[in-house]
């Protein structure tokens, strides 16, 4: 015979203070957890989004990033005119030999950051649907005019449309405002590629993106590229190649979310079990009572460790609400990989949800099984005398 959960219920409000002290503790603890993890799903949804399954990119044979890789013009162009290569609605080839480098630029808030400055050709916008100018005009082909994403106008100084930026010994005029979407493009700027290859002194391209007539040519096409030896260059999907850039810093947000919510839940399951043992001293004449009526020592055990999941229960839902809030914050780090500014949004998922709640549940069964035990284990008779 099992004791009705609403027995454990009743019990857990019976005792408000000590209930809502230990299930804020770990509403605490689930909020780091769930807080960590949405932050390394939206890193890595932002840079899976900035790829396009349609696309392809080149790049120097063992470079990890763009910024790392270096093309030559005559490799660049043999990679960017293959006929894998499909054709926008103009006829030309939907492929666009682009530089890349990093600049370190002002913050509002007084601090400084890398920004990526890529430079692009005619066929670079619609390669990313992703993009669409916000505000402005797009840039002059040949000119020394850029333009700017939101996240870099919203957290930079000096970016706003008519203002002037000075770099590789030029100066820069901001033309355009473009919207990424929850993108790695919205950390950018974007202007002419011999423009800014001239102004940087750069002779080699960093990387070739395009768009083939269909997927089934992806394996020709990096066969036909790879095997060349004058490229010297590698090809790879799109989205995998960011989804690949995601994988160090995610693993680095997920390992120190880990680290601190380990030694923050050992707290929270001390508080759990000291709740729950004294919640047990004081019901030493009940749990007598309740062996009397018939039920056993498996069902005192069951209603004790009902009771401390609900409590953990408790705790992991109010955390849990909390951090969905953080979805409505962007944030922005480095990104290892190129050590350029990135921002993205913390992203809450089902799957998010479930872990912070199953460790919710673990924490409050912890806390809670040593107790449980104790309660279990009384003899009806001293259990009906010291009540």
């Amino acid at each position: 015979m099992a004791v009705p959960l609403s027995y454990s219920w009743r019990n857990l409000l019976t005792r408000r203070a000590t209930t809502a002290l230990t299930a804020g503790g770990m509403a605490l603890v689930v909020f780091v957890f769930a807080a960590t993890l949405m932050l390394a799903e939206g890193l890595r949804r932002t840079l899976v989004a900035t790829g396009s399954p349609d696309n392809v990119v080149v790049l120097r044979k063992s470079s990890e990033t763009e910024v790392q890789s270096s093309l030559e013009r005559s490799a660049a162009s043999v990679a960017a005119t293959r006929p894998e290569i499909a054709q926008d609605a103009s006829g030309a080839l939907d492929a666009a030999r682009e530089v890349v480098v990093l600049f370190v630029m002002p913050k509002r808030t007084g601090s400084s950051s890398n920004v990526v400055i890529r430079g692009t050709e005619r066929a670079s916008l619609g390669l990313r649907p992703q993009v669409r100018l916000a505000q402005g005009r797009l840039p002059r082909p040949g000119s020394t005019e850029i333009m700017v994403g939101e996240s870099v106008r919203e957290k930079f100084a000096g970016v706003a449309l008519g203002q002037s930026l000075s770099f590789g010994q030029r100066s820069w005029t901001v033309v355009g405002v473009f919207d990424a979407g929850s993108t790695g493009f919205a950390s950018e700027i974007w202007g002419d590629a011999e423009q800014l290859m001239q102004a940087f002194r750069r002779n080699a391209y960093s990387v070739v993106v395009a768009r083939l007539r269909e997927p089934g040519l992806f394996e020709s096409y990096r066969a036909a590229v790879e095997g060349d030896p004058r490229l010297q260059a590698e090809v790879r999907p799109e989205r995998k190649y960011y989804e690949d850039q995601s994988k160090a810093l995610s693993k680095f947000l997920k390992v120190l979310g880990v680290s601190l919510t380990a030694i923050f839940s050992i707290g929270a399951m001390l508080g759990a079990m000291i709740t729950m043992f004294s919640a047990v001293a004081g019901r030493v004449g009940e749990i007598g009572a309740l062996r009397a009526l018939g039920f056993g020592r498996r069902a005192i055990l069951l209603a004790f460790l009902a009771e401390a999941a609900l409590l953990g229960g408790l705790g992991g839902a109010v955390g849990l609400f909390f951090a969905a809030f953080l979805s409505f914050l962007s944030f922005s780090t480095t990104n290892f990989q190129t050590f350029a500014e990135l921002a993205f949004r913390f992203t809450l998922t089902g799957e998010i949800a479930a872990w912070s709640m199953g460790f919710a549940l673990f924490m409050g069964l912890a806390g809670g099984v040593l107790p449980a035990l104790r309660a279990a284990r009384m003899n009806i008779v001293e259990a009906l005398r010291s009540g």
